[in-house]
């Protein structure tokens, strides 16, 4: 039997992080309270839209970190929405992201363990990577 890549580890975390409708808003109330600059950002934010927005691209950036072209478009495309000249995402803030992520994570998937944290790092560890990159 082979070890689970960090692509499928994050997946199936992801999927018992979302059987709660908790999750997702959990994240937001976090990363949104971990800095003024982050909420002036999500002032005028549809939720509902945004909500599924971050499902579909969390599920993409797995997809991007194995090398799959979908995922790969879908992080550059976020990434260059994401820099400079559209909505200026300074690169000090993708670490609260992170961080409000891992806490929601920790506290929705029940089977969380060290190599469950890991395999979050590895897949949003690629993707602030990236945005990083095009900002």
């Amino acid at each position: 039997m082979s070890t689970p890549t960090p692509k499928e580890i994050f997946l199936k975390s992801l999927d018992r992080c979302t059987q709660s409708s908790e999750f997702i808003p959990t994240f937001y109330d976090r990363f949104i309270a971990s800095s003024p600059e982050v909420r002036r950002k999500f002032a005028h934010t549809d939720f509902a839209k945004q909500n599924k927005m971050l499902l579909r691209s969390l599920k993409l950036a797995a997809a991007a970190t194995a090398g799959e072209s979908e995922g790969l478009r879908e992080i550059t495309e976020r990434a260059k929405s994401h820099d400079r000249r559209h909505l200026n995402i300074k690169s000090h803030l993708y670490e609260l992201w992170r961080i409000a992520l891992l806490d929601a994570a920790r506290r929705f998937d029940k089977q969380w363990d060290t190599t469950t944290e890991a395999a979050w790092n590895t897949i949003l560890g690629h993707v602030i990577h990236r945005m990083i990159k095009f900002y």
